[in-house]
């Protein structure tokens, strides 16, 4: 078990990508700090996590022999994160692995969507990565290690339709992964963004919601991937996660791991 006794900390850890990270992580032996919002959220009216899923995943981990504590707080607010931070140094000492994954995406053309909606989605997809950072890197200074892996997109790396403020976000993800590589590896801290291309979660049955489409039909419009798959597993990505956050990859930081089947190379 490669992290058997360190902790992760897990922002939108209830369902898709988060969840699969989550119960990866706690079959290796981690702790886990899973974070999530756990209630329907005015913008985009898709979202239904729920406060039994954060429940059942802190079950699930359980059954695997690892420990779990959940937190149901906003990414949002300064005050539920240091919360959240505070309940996992209580619990488990440290925190030795942060994956920022809480993130929302809703179509609108950039001279039609709403500020409120403008703000949903830097606040949510940005400046939540920024906050669950800056209150876990004090932690990681101390212990002289960590590792922080910001969770961006193929829309972090291109333009994208109708996507304008997702990919403004996710964008600013890159700027904020390298510029934290370069504030903390004096203390061992590594920071990478990963980039995949559209993953097969509930995100998509939403986005199909809003389209009067299919999930398939989103994935295969919005990714037009080279290989020919309409998006990859949430199990490919808890395997890059994995290996980032292990010391195989000690020497990777301030960069952009991209899986994405070839979409950037269209």
């Amino acid at each position: 078990m490669i992290f058997k006794n360190k902790t992760v900390f897990i922002t939108g850890a209830a369902k898709g990508q988060g969840r699969t990270v989550a119960l990866a992580f706690a079959k290796e032996g981690a702790n886990i700090l899973a974070f999530d919002l756990a209630k329907k959220i005015e913008y985009p009216a898709y979202n239904n996590s729920s406060s039994n899923e954060l429940i059942q995943l802190k079950s699930e981990i359980e059954s695997l022999g690892s420990k779990c504590e959940i937190f149901a707080g906003d990414i949002r607010i300064e005050k539920d994160v240091i919360d959240a931070v505070a309940l996992a140094v209580s619990a488990f000492n440290s925190i030795d692995v942060l994956f920022n994954n809480a993130g929302i995406c809703a179509y609108g053309y950039a001279h039609e969507i709403t500020e409120k909606e403008w703000d949903a989605m830097l606040d949510i997809n940005l400046k939540g990565a920024w906050l669950a950072a800056k209150h876990c890197i004090p932690i990681m200074r101390r212990a002289k290690s960590g590792v922080i892996i910001n969770n961006s997109s193929t829309g972090g790396m291109r333009g994208m339709n109708r996507l304008s403020h997702y990919a403004a976000s996710k964008w600013g993800l890159v700027g904020l992964t390298k510029s934290l590589a370069l504030e903390n590896a004096e203390y061992g801290i590594r920071v990478i963004s990963i980039h995949p291309t559209g993953v097969n979660t509930p995100m998509n049955d939403g986005l199909a919601f809003m389209e009067g489409s299919t999930p398939v039909e989103i994935a295969e419009r919005s990714a037009g991937n080279l290989l020919p798959v309409p998006w990859i597993e949430p199990e490919d990505v808890a395997d890059s996660v994995l290996f980032l956050a292990s010391d195989k990859a000690r020497y990777i930081t301030g960069c952009q791991f991209v899986l994405d089947a070839g979409l950037l190379t269209r």
